[in-house]
């Protein structure tokens, strides 16, 4: 009998799929109630770092250079106290071909679906990652079908996420466009089961080992140029895989620096509202993913997420949209250096975090992506007004999401809101623990230590606490 199809069913039978996508049956990292051995899902992709570095190699991605940013650097330390003001750089991820980080995420993936005798890759994106991995599934010669959640119920979509799918249209991919809601993993389901296609997902143990050769790099880049590691690395942070694999790349290289993420705070918008959904100014790199990714990272499109940054993060900030349209247009002006917007997202906060720290120390931005056409700044606070959204000049601790965009008056003005790392470490217990709050074993409680990089007393007062 065909199997059915209604929503039901194929969510229903969501592992089973997802299990033949991938080709790795996560079953077998599962531990105690509620545990499983995140190294061991890692380890299980066969590939040391340097195998990764050379497989990224085949797609020409990597070696990306670090850039310092003197003029803001120089704008920082007007506005620090005296003696503070650390120097500012960045990792040029927009020279990799399609344009973004994401790049190191998709040559992995793909290069395991054609390893695997897979005929074509699915992603479920709004854009970067699916224009690298149509990037490389055109030069490994596989299929490509990108799913992308584009549109409210009018049919009306944001110019960033339009811009991202004729990128991916034109490295050769079949995109299909859907309207906001839960039938995007639905679609992306029914697609893997019916072409037998690899889910090339951004949360496998490949996409995330594939964003360890960026945190690889920095250290290394660092101590051929200057000689020392870097002091803290910002990274902007959505689904976790960003932040993630940079931090496992900087530890591989032995490298402490201080793992800071940051967010656009989208406070009070409901990613999956209809109503909402054009009234954000930001696709990804916000508050609206950050957060219900961080403590409850297995909400993916696989069974067990590998982007896990609680494990890995010692600060997490938020900026404002309008504070990161200034810093996008600063960086344009002042370095001559156009990059679109997820990036500049954690170049806002390392802007403001630069002041903080003194000046012999080193701040470093890990990635930069592509702009142009709708990633632009312009057709952005176009669109928004087009939604309502009032736009001007003032005090940016005054922005309401969905309300307002308050670029910054001057430059002093850009600032970062420190989140409670507790506060988020506790709700990623709960939800994890969910209703095996009496039958967990010390493997369980050793997990949940890891998972929130805490201590034992933490993990068992918030579990107490429930």
């Amino acid at each position: 009998m065909k199997d059915s199809m209604s929503y039901d069913a194929v969510m229903a039978r969501k592992n089973d799929i997802m299990r033949t996508a991938v080709g790795m049956d996560y079953s077998q990292f599962e531990r105690g109630k509620i545990a499983f051995d995140y190294e061991a899902m890692m380890a299980a992709t066969g590939y040391t770092i340097e195998e990764i570095m050379r497989v990224q190699s085949l797609f020409s991605v990597g070696n990306t250079p670090i850039i310092e940013l003197k003029n803001l650097t120089a704008l920082a330390r007007k506005l620090a106290p005296k003696g503070k003001g650390a120097r500012i750089f960045i990792k040029d991820e927009a020279t990799n071909p399609s344009g973004s980080f994401k790049a190191r995420r998709s040559a992995t993936s793909v290069y395991q679906a054609k390893k695997m005798g897979y005929k074509g890759v699915i992603a479920a994106t709004s854009g970067n990652y699916g224009a690298a991995v149509a990037s490389h599934a055109a030069m490994a010669g596989l299929k490509c079908i990108v799913v992308q959640e584009c549109f409210d119920s009018r049919g009306v979509g944001q110019p960033e996420i339009i811009e991202k799918a004729r990128k991916c249209e034109a490295l050769g991919a079949e995109v299909i466009q859907l309207t906001v809601g839960p039938e995007l993993f639905y679609m992306f389901l029914i697609l893997l089961e019916q072409t037998g296609y690899f889910n090339a997902s951004l949360y496998t143990p490949y996409g995330i080992a594939g964003i360890e050769t960026l945190g690889y790099e920095i250290a290394n880049q660092f101590r051929a140029k200057y000689g020392r590691d870097p002091d803290a690395v910002v990274c902007t942070n959505a689904g976790g895989g960003n932040l993630t694999g940079t931090a496992r790349g900087l530890r591989k290289a032995n490298c402490n620096a201080k793992i800071i993420g940051a967010s656009v705070n989208l406070k009070g918008l409901h990613m999956a509202s209809d109503e909402q959904f054009n009234k954000k100014s930001f696709t990804t790199g916000h508050t609206g993913f950050g957060i219900p990714f961080a403590t409850n990272p297995d909400r993916s499109d696989v069974p067990r997420s590998a982007g896990r940054p609680l494990r890995y993060m010692d600060r997490y900030v938020t900026v404002t949209q309008g504070s990161v349209f200034y810093i996008t247009e600063s960086l344009a002006s002042l370095e001559g250096l156009e990059k679109g917007p997820a990036g500049n997202t954690a170049l806002a906060a390392a802007f403001k975090i630069a002041q903080e720290m003194d000046e012999d120390q080193m701040i470093v931005v890990q990635e930069t992506e592509y702009t142009g056409a709708g990633k632009h700044i312009n057709p952005q606070l176009w669109f928004a007004r087009q939604n309502g959204i009032d736009i001007h000049f003032g005090d940016p601790k005054d922005e309401i999401p969905g309300k307002n965009i308050i670029l910054p008056a001057h430059p002093s003005l850009i600032d970062v809101t420190d989140l409670d790392l507790n506060h988020i470490r506790r709700s990623h217990i709960k939800n994890a623990v969910g209703m095996h709050k009496d039958e967990l074993t010390d493997v369980d409680i050793k997990y949940l230590i890891d998972e929130t990089k805490s201590d034992e007393a933490f993990v068992k007062n918030a579990i107490a606490a429930l």
